[in-house]
C-alpha cells in the first residue's frame, strides 16, 4: 500500500542518515560536514519512531476493520432462517472478547498472549465461514461474499503487517544499541526501552 512504502522509505532514509553519521565520526575534525551529530540522531530517532508507530497502527487499523467484517457478515446471517441464531450470537459474543485480549506493543513480548489471540480469532472464523460455505443458498448472496473476502484478505495480510512491525522495531532496537548513551546526552526523557518483536514471541 502507499501508507507501507513511505514506511519503508523512512526506514531507509534513517538508515542513510546513521551511514553518514558513521562517516563523519572518522572524518577529521577540521573537515565541515552539512549537519550536525546531534540533529541528525535526534531526527533519526524520531523518524524510527514514527515508523514504529504508523507500521503498528496500520496493523491494527486493519485488524479491526477485518472484526467490523465479520460483525457485519454475523448481522446479516442472523436473519438468514437456514443458520443457528444461538451460534451466530455466541460467535459475536466471542468476537466482542477478542478484542479484550488483543495483544499490545508490551504484550507480544509474552507467545501466550499472541497465541491466544490467533487461536480465538482463528477458530472463530474458521466456524463462521464453515457455516456460510454449508449453505448453497449464502453463496450467491453478492454483500455476504465480499465480507468474507475482506476477511479472508485481511487474515493473509497478519504476517505480513506484522513482518512490516518487527522490521520497523529491529531498526528502532538497533539505533538505540549504538546510540543510547548519546542519546541521554541528547534529552534524559527520550523513550530508550527496546520494543519486543512478534518473531521472538514464536521463537519461544
Amino acid at each position: 500500500t502507499d501508507q507501507m512504502n513511505r514506511l519503508s522509505t523512512k526506514l531507509v532514509m534513517a538508515c542513510w542518515v546513521l551511514g553518514l553519521i558513521a562517516c563523519a565520526g572518522n572524518k577529521s575534525n577540521t573537515e565541515k560536514v552539512n549537519f550536525t551529530k546531534s540533529d541528525s540522531l535526534t531526527e533519526t530517532y524520531l523518524v524510527l519512531q514514527d515508523s514504529l508507530l504508523q507500521t503498528w497502527n496500520v496493523m491494527i487499523n486493519d485488524e479491526n476493520e477485518k472484526n467490523k467484517s465479520i460483525h457485519e457478515v454475523i448481522h446479516l446471517l442472523i436473519s438468514s432462517p437456514e443458520l443457528n441464531k444461538e451460534s451466530l450470537i455466541s460467535i459475536e459474543e466471542r468476537l466482542e472478547q477478542l478484542e479484550r485480549i488483543r495483544f499490545s506493543q508490551k504484550t507480544i513480548s509474552n507467545p501466550d498472549v499472541v497465541a491466544e489471540y490467533d487461536f480465538a480469532s482463528n477458530s472463530l472464523i474458521s466456524e463462521l465461514l464453515s457455516q456460510i460455505e454449508a449453505n448453497p443458498s449464502l453463496q450467491t448472496n453478492s454483500q455476504i461474499q465480499n465480507l468474507v473476502d475482506k476477511i479472508k484478505n485481511a487474515d493473509q495480510r497478519v504476517l505480513v503487517y506484522r513482518s512490516e512491525y518487527d522490521s520497523a522495531a529491529s531498526a528502532y532496537n538497533f539505533f538505540l544499541e549504538n546510540y543510547k548513551s548519546y542519546l541521554t546526552e541528547l534529552d534524559q526523557n527520550l523513550s530508550q526501552e527496546k520494543r519486543p518483536l512478534f518473531q521472538m514471541a514464536s521463537d519461544r
